[in-house]
């Protein structure tokens, strides 16, 4: 019998995709990931020897590697077909180590998307292991090790037990904090606006409004009294028509998603965590079960920092396009894109691996999830080849008493690319203008009415998921493949919280970032830290000596971890306790925020006099709708989140609860949102979920009031509905749990053969 060819990858799923197209000729396996790495027990680096690691096989893979020793033993070639990048490249270079695979029989493929064309051409023309690149990441591990291994001790005994330190979550850790600073530090200023509500005298129609620019240049109105002077001097004239301008504009579509592009998206628009961004991602990557085609690679790799496109994904949307929208809606030359300075290039941009494959064709096949970040993937793609977006814009300037007002206006002339994807925004978008009447230069206009506001300036905005990951990438800090894991550990370590969705320091990440910037300055440095990156982009091109890389960083970092170790000699730095503004009901003093085993709590800092404790208070944004009072997210005892006055039975809101007994005090299973209602000026609400759901004004007494079977979300069923409702999902859960037995009974039948 013909020994049959072995692959490797790192999932199942991602042999089961593979498997499908290679057939019966090719057995593959999956390596579950890493199969060795340097132990947890120790710093597992012989620095004194010239960096050398020591790498053990992981504990709980030791039948993986075992089956995989015998079928690599079995198989006339072995493919490593691990991840496309340094890490990916690393894994196939251990397992052929630990496997003991000949060179001979050794073959490194790659797949930029996993679709029966691309497997079977990478698996005809496969290359050998790169070991620069594996050179490169074994000097990231062996760099990330011995700055956590032999930092974060000295963080334990001077700081607090349990806290860690790594590059790039020190430098992000430090964006957070210095935006921080930068909040408390600002001083808001005072500014007046103006708002004209003006119309034509004859004929009777054409009402716009304009706001006040400034008399021949742009003026800002510090104060109420110089707002006071220019109502004063227009009030009772008319205005004339200084300036007409009409132009039209275009608008480019965004490129194609790189890894830090798509998570920006992912948590802008889909409000998903770069972590959960990238998990679902790989599963659209590695396959999909699609009814009809069986297992489908969906999108192609996902860490990836190009903007490159193939010619055959470009020939493809070209053609979509052209069939689907029109001719109008393509281009009059194929969009490429040019990476950034600095990006590796090693792939192609995130796209689809099918753009035929439209994600409503499909989405009974995928989760909520997968659904709503393929499509994303999809439409951003679709977008970066289609036409420009046109747009008429109109500006208006009337002028009286020597003040300038102006108004404009923009309205879409063809949609171009905006009929597929427009890219969301992290800041709040201006209220759109209505349409302007057609006037002409020299008209008079008469002046209804005049509004003035007053305003403040606004400190710079604390970092979101999607604004810290941009940083760090336009600083040149991480890679691709680091941001979620780096966000994720800092959020962990609780240097950093999440409030809604944005990220606050806490008292421990400023006090561990102080000491940083006090005693590891590289470490907390920005510049350094890219250049780091730099550095071990040489290694990967072959430019640099992974050893040497390592050797001139260890030199400083050893003289200031021992000059920090003398510094702190003797000293244990107190992290000041994070004070709240509950109070606490036994004893009167500001309850004080710490951490547990299932997280953070409100304490009193009394202890052990005073005991007391409660859950932590997170303040949403908007006012109690029955006594404008803080809004506060509670957490009920099974678990579920609802939103509640801060005074609770003390608030007097009346309403129905979802069982139709009264609720004394306000509270709401639907989410505050911090944007008004533009016509009754009270807070508005949203339905709670992932994915973007419209904010609703929940005042019966407006005339913007949205009820309540207008307001999207879960319905409470009717009782006979319900009860259908329960039998159903009874019944599928009892399915899915005999599935599982079976499984399970199988599994275990299937191992006592092998034994």
């Amino acid at each position: 019998m013909a020994k049959k060819n072995l692959v490797i990858v790192e999932s199942p799923s991602k042999a089961k995709t593979i498997g499908k197209y290679l057939g019966p000729d090719y057995e593959v396996k999956a390596s579950m990931g890493h199969v060795r790495d340097l132990p947890k027990s120790k710093l597992g680096v012989d620095i004194e020897a010239g960096f050398v690691p020591d790498y053990q096989p992981i504990k709980g893979k030791e039948d993986t590697i075992k089956e995989l020793k015998k079928a690599a033993k079995a198989s006339e070639k072995v493919f490593l077909a691990t991840d496309p990048d340094r890490e990916g490249e690393a894994i196939s270079w251990h397992l052929k180590e630990m496997l003991d695979i000949p060179d001979s029989k050794t073959y490194r493929v790659t797949f930029n998307e996993i679709t029966q064309r691309v497997v079977t051409e990478s698996i005809a023309a496969p290359r050998a292991l790169d070991t620069d690149l594996v050179d490169a990441q074994q000097a990231r591990r062996i760099l990330d090790r011995i700055v956590g291994y032999q930092l974060s001790p000295l963080l334990w005994k001077k700081v607090r037990r349990g806290l860690s330190a790594g590059r790039v979550q020190s430098v992000a850790t430090r964006l957070v904090v210095e935006r921080e600073e930068e909040i408390n530090a600002f001083r808001s200023q005072e500014y007046w606006t103006l708002e004209a509500a003006l119309g034509r005298i004859a004929p009777n129609r054409g009402a716009f409004k304009a706001q006040f620019y400034g008399t021949s240049k742009k003026q800002e109105l510090e104060t109420e009294q110089q707002a006071d002077a220019v109502i004063a001097a227009v009030q009772g004239k008319d205005f004339t028509v200084t300036g007409v301008k009409r132009q039209e504009k275009t608008r480019q579509p965004a490129p194609p998603f790189t890894t830090s592009t798509l998570q920006q998206e992912a948590s802008r628009k889909l409000n998903m965590t770069p972590a959960r961004t990238m998990s679902i991602a790989q599963q659209l990557y590695e396959g999909v079960d699609i009814e009809g085609q069986g297992t489908v690679g969906l999108i192609t790799y996902m860490r990836t920092d190009s903007l490159r496109l193939s010619d055959d994904a470009l020939a493809q949307a070209k053609d979509f396009i052209r069939s689907r929208y029109g001719k109008e809606y393509y281009p009059a030359q194929t969009r490429r894109f040019k990476a950034k300075s600095g990006a590796q290039d090693a792939h192609e941009a995130i796209r689809p691996s099918d753009v035929t494959l439209e994600p409503e064709s499909i989405r009974k096949s995928l989760t909520g999830e997968q659904y709503r970040l393929y499509k994303l993937i999809w439409s951003r793609f679709l977008a970066c080849q289609m036409a420009n977006a046109v747009y008429d814009n109109v500006s208006i300037d009337v002028e009286s008493a020597g003040y300038v007002f102006r108004a404009t206006h923009s309205s879409v002339k063809f949609s171009g690319f905006t009929a597929v994807y427009e890219e969301g925004k992290d800041e709040d978008e201006e209220t759109p203008q209505s349409p302007l009447p057609d006037l002409k230069e020299g008209e008079r206009i008469r002046l209804d009415e005049m509004k003035k506001a007053q305003h403040f300036t606004q400190p710079p905005a604390r970092y979101t998921e999607a604004t810290l990951i941009r940083a760090l990438e336009e600083k040149g800090i991480g890679r691709p493949s680091t941001y979620a894991p780096t966000i994720s550990t800092i959020l962990n370590r609780e240097y950093v919280v999440k409030e809604n969705k944005h990220l606050r320091t806490t008292p421990l990440g400023e006090v561990v970032t102080a000491l940083m910037l006090d005693k590891f300055k590289d470490i907390a440095d920005y510049a350094f830290t890219a250049q780091m990156e730099e550095k071990l982009d040489r290694v990967e091109e072959g430019k640099a000596d992974w050893k040497q890389v390592l050797a001139e960083f260890y030199e400083n970092f050893a003289d200031e971890l021992s000059k920090a170790e003398q510094a702190l000699d003797g000293e244990r730095i107190k992290v000041p306790d994070e004070v709240s503004e509950e109070l606490c009901p036994q004893c009167g003093k500001n309850l004080v925020v710490k951490s547990g085993r299932f997280g953070r709590f409100l304490a009193c800092p009394g202890f052990p006099e005073c005991n007391f404790t409660m859950p932590l208070v997170v303040e949403m944004p908007g006012k109690c709708p029955g006594c404008g009072s803080r809004i506060l997210k509670r957490t009920s005892r099974n678990g579920y989140t609802y939103y509640a006055c801060e005074k609770g039975k003390e608030c007097p809101w009346r309403g129905v609860g979802i069982d139709g007994k009264e609720l004394i005090g306000f509270m709401t299973f639907d989410v505050p949102v911090k944007d008004n209602c533009p016509v009754c000026g009270r807070t508005m609400f949203k339905k709670a979920g992932r994915g973007a759901k419209k904010p609703f004004c929940i005042h019966e007494d407006c005339s913007n009031f949205t009820p309540e079977d207008k307001r999207g979300g879960w319905k409470k069923p009717a009782d006979g509905e319900e009860k259908k409702t329960g039998r159903k999902t009874a019944g599928k859960k009892a399915a899915a749990k005999k599935t599982v037995t079976k499984k399970t009974a199988a599994k275990k039948t299937a191992t006592k053969k092998a034994k």
